[in-house]
């Protein structure tokens, strides 16, 4: 595929999009920008993204995209939650590096979660690209456990995620997602770099 019919696909599909998937476009680039800021806002933000996101996938019948994005809408609560929890020095929970059993369990979700997700695409779905479908969930959904413990990693694993669906989204001729997620590529290495500076300043405050 040449970046000319990449250009003319993505015009054809911007034409054919529903104001509530615009909706969810927004608020999704929202919340991703909320989360580069370290922004508590990311949540309720990507909650109304998701939630979009949930209905209208439930309705074109793509329900392994609807199970992800109501686990993103799980973790969002979740999330909103932990990043409110105080401590004395810092007055939130800080930003830090993922621990050595933090980063196992992360493992052990994208591993575990790639195998169960290609199973249930494979056998229980007519999906006819399970085993990269599985991947970029399972990566996703690492990377938002991560996230929402508030971790400098989740932006890398995250953007595992994101460089494996954009070849995906063109695959499947979603080609104005595909140029939202290399945007949510870009913004997330500026968020680790971002991130990586906050966690150093936080680390030094006393506890």
């Amino acid at each position: 595929m040449n970046f000319q019919s990449f250009v003319q696909g993505m015009l054809a599909e911007g034409a054919h999009m529903k104001p509530l998937e615009v909706v969810g476009v927004v608020f999704g680039v929202l919340s991703v920008l909320y989360s580069n800021w370290n922004k508590i806002y990311v949540y309720p933000t990507g909650l109304v993204s998701t939630g979009i996101y949930i209905y209208l996938f439930i309705a074109g019948g793509l329900y392994a995209d609807a199970g992800l994005n109501g686990y993103y809408f799980v973790m969002s609560v979740y999330g909103w939650y932990h990043w409110s929890r105080k401590d004395a020095a810092r007055h939130h929970t800080p930003v830090s590096h993922t621990t050595r059993p933090e980063l196992v369990t992360a493992i052990l979700i994208a591993a575990i979660g790639w195998g169960v997700i290609y199973l249930l695409l494979r056998f229980a779905t007519d999906s006819t690209v399970p085993v990269f479908d599985a991947f970029v969930s399972a990566t996703a959904c690492s990377g938002m456990w991560l996230l929402a413990r508030r971790k400098v990693e989740n932006w890398l694993l995250l953007n595992i995620s994101n460089l494996a669906a954009v070849p995906l989204l063109i695959y499947k001729h979603y080609y104005l997602t595909a140029a939202l997620t290399v945007f949510l590529f870009v913004v997330a290495c500026f968020g680790y770099v971002n991130w990586k500076r906050i966690a150093a300043r936080e680390a030094a405050l006393p506890s």
